[in-house]
């Protein structure tokens, strides 16, 4: 099988109200993302996602940098092409972010069309681990800017609909805040339901320290992103200090650098992304690498959970998925929930494809 044309595309997709954590502020996300035709007439198809800005350079990396380098290869060697992207023209302005997020794109892509190809779905192709649902939580109900009056009737809903865990943003300017409506988000949730905390990188030390501790009261599954995401020392300062575990990786490219964090010992679940990192390919090193740490993966899923159900369901130490219905709308095979609980797909591919009428919908370049 040979690649024969690569259509790397952009949309903007309405989320249809406003969401804000600490530090970003949308109505709209982003997808950047590449469709491989081959001589086989599949069509493999990738993407990555943004808060709608800055996917038009990614789209622009794969078009102009990554488009050449893929042409006429075979799917099937994916990590050569991962390899042969990797030290690409690219390399030299860039290894993380834009460059890495475009790769993303184009490792997804590869792997759909093999799976494709297969007849399977992409977790029986990685090597299943589970053949059973998958337990997941709820981060759509706990957004910064809504009033916590707003969060506790979403959250409830959630709830009602079965799921058993649930994620709130953190990160006002006076902490304080932050206290009070974790406070209230517990009362009303009650004990029996895990409750996650997500700063977005915008604590210092010190704050992380002082109402990381006091925040303790709440029984918190998790502290997310507290800290600059390169600033290993205080993540290993923090995680010493705190009995709530350190969560991060929704802004970490590289195996490496998860590599450094877990020698380290400053972090306690992986949240690889696979649409931040370079894609399939480099997930897996990286969960494969928690495993050797007895360190769980629970992705960050910034791609609606489509390609990360396959990639929990293939990893034995990744025990629950985020659910974040970022742009669910527009694919053909959206995650199956039910109760909380997701259901596996059986259809060929990583559950990547559009709705057509969607696609040229939300197209804009």
């Amino acid at each position: 099988m040979k690649i024969t044309k690569v259509d790397a595309f952009d949309l903007h997709v309405p989320l249809g109200r406003a969401i804000a954590d600490s530090f970003n502020v949308t109505d709209h996300v982003g997808l950047a993302g590449v469709r491989l035709f081959t001589d086989e007439g599949i069509v493999g198809t990738g993407f990555t996602t943004t808060l709608a800005s800055g996917d038009d350079l990614i789209r622009e990396a794969i078009d102009r940098y990554y488009a050449p380098v893929v042409m006429g290869q075979d799917p099937f060697q994916v990590k050569k092409i991962w390899h042969d992207l990797y030290w690409s023209k690219l390399h030299w302005v860039g290894r993380q972010g834009i460059t890495t997020m475009a790769m993303a794109a184009v490792d997804i892509a590869l792997w759909d069309a093999m799976a494709k190809a297969l007849g399977k779905p992409l977790w029986r192709v990685l090597g299943g681990a589970k053949d059973k649902k998958i337990k997941t939580y709820n981060t759509d109900g706990g957004w910064l800017n809504k009033p916590v009056d707003d969060i506790l009737e979403h959250m409830k809903r959630i709830l009602d609909q079965g799921w058993t865990g649930v994620k709130m943003k953190v990160g006002k300017p006076n902490p304080r805040e932050d206290y009070e409506r974790v406070r209230r988000v517990r009362q009303a949730i009650g004990d029996n339901i895990d409750l996650m905390l997500d700063v977005n990188q915008t604590w210092d030390l010190n704050t992380a320290m002082v109402w990381g501790k006091r925040l303790e009261e709440f029984d918190i599954g998790w502290l997310e992103e507290p800290l600059h995401p390169e600033d290993i020392r205080s993540h290993r300062i923090l995680a010493r200090e705190l009995n709530t575990p350190i969560a991060l990786g929704e802004h970490i490219y590289t195996c490496q650098a998860f590599r450094d964090y877990l020698q380290e010992e400053a972090v306690e679940i992986i949240q690889v992304d696979v649409t931040r990192v370079g894609g399939i390919t480099e997930w897996m090193q990286v969960a494969a690498l928690a495993g050797c740490f007895n360190v769980p993966v629970i992705p960050h899923t910034a791609d609606a959970g489509l390609v990360h159900q396959h990639l929990v369901a293939a990893t034995l130490n990744s025990p629950m998925l985020e659910h974040v219905p970022f742009g669910k709308d527009v694919f053909k095979e959206p995650v199956d929930i039910r109760e909380g609980y997701l259901h596996l797909p059986e259809t060929p591919g990583a559950s990547t494809d559009f709705i057509p009428e969607m696609f040229e919908k939300y197209r804009v370049a």
